[in-house]
């Protein structure tokens, strides 16, 4: 299975925004983009004019790596939520945040999309009572994504605390237990992206 292996931090300095890749450190100085808030290599901290083509690149790299999804992947998810009724743009958000390592990342189960990935690549989960380890799964209203019996007296899920989720998911931490409300709409995506210049990119 083809995975992004080089530094996640290079990742958002490229992007010149935080991407919360690496869950906690994000949150604390050590921060690349605290601490180096420029392009890495050699021409990094060049001044660039930037090309109608070159800002739509960057929209779509960014939610790209946002999500951990690669360029196939994301193409492929592009091209369901081209087909989907209403705008394209706002189904690919919708798509992405479905992602099963994203769900987990959303319930608070995983610090980082990266360690969710894991965590369901390890089959810790389950989806309708049904076992779930692939990542790219996409969950809809009704799923309920529930921890493993056996996987429940693991350290990572004993004592976790309660956190704020989106509207359009529900968790109970007593059980380990959550399920999808609704499809997920624009404003509950919390990225800053302008999602139709990836629709202008792909249209071309």
């Amino acid at each position: 299975m083809a995975r992004y292996t080089d530094a996640s931090c290079k990742l958002c300095r490229r992007e010149g925004e935080k991407l919360f890749l690496k869950g906690q450190r994000c949150y604390s100085n050590k921060c690349a983009i605290a601490r180096r808030s420029f392009a890495p290599g050699q021409h990094g901290q060049s001044r660039k004019k930037v090309s109608e083509y070159g800002i739509q690149l960057r929209e779509k790299q960014k939610t790209r790596r946002f999500y951990g999804v690669l360029e196939k992947q994301f193409r492929k998810i592009y091209a369901t939520a081209d087909k989907m009724k209403g705008k394209t743009g706002e189904n690919l958000l919708a798509l992405l945040e479905l992602r099963l390592d994203n769900v987990v990342y959303r319930m608070g189960l995983a610090s980082s999309r990266a360690e969710a990935r894991q965590l369901v690549n390890h089959g810790h989960f389950t989806v309708n009572g049904k076992k779930a380890n692939i990542p790219s799964m996409f969950l809809v209203a009704g799923d309920v994504l529930e921890v493993k019996e056996s996987s429940r007296a693991s350290v990572k899920f004993k004592d976790m605390a309660e956190r704020t989720l989106p509207k359009w998911l529900s968790f109970d931490y007593n059980n380990l237990k959550g399920s999808v409300v609704q499809t997920p709409e624009r404003q509950d995506v919390d990225l800053e992206v302008k999602e139709h210049l990836i629709v202008e990119l792909y249209s071309k």
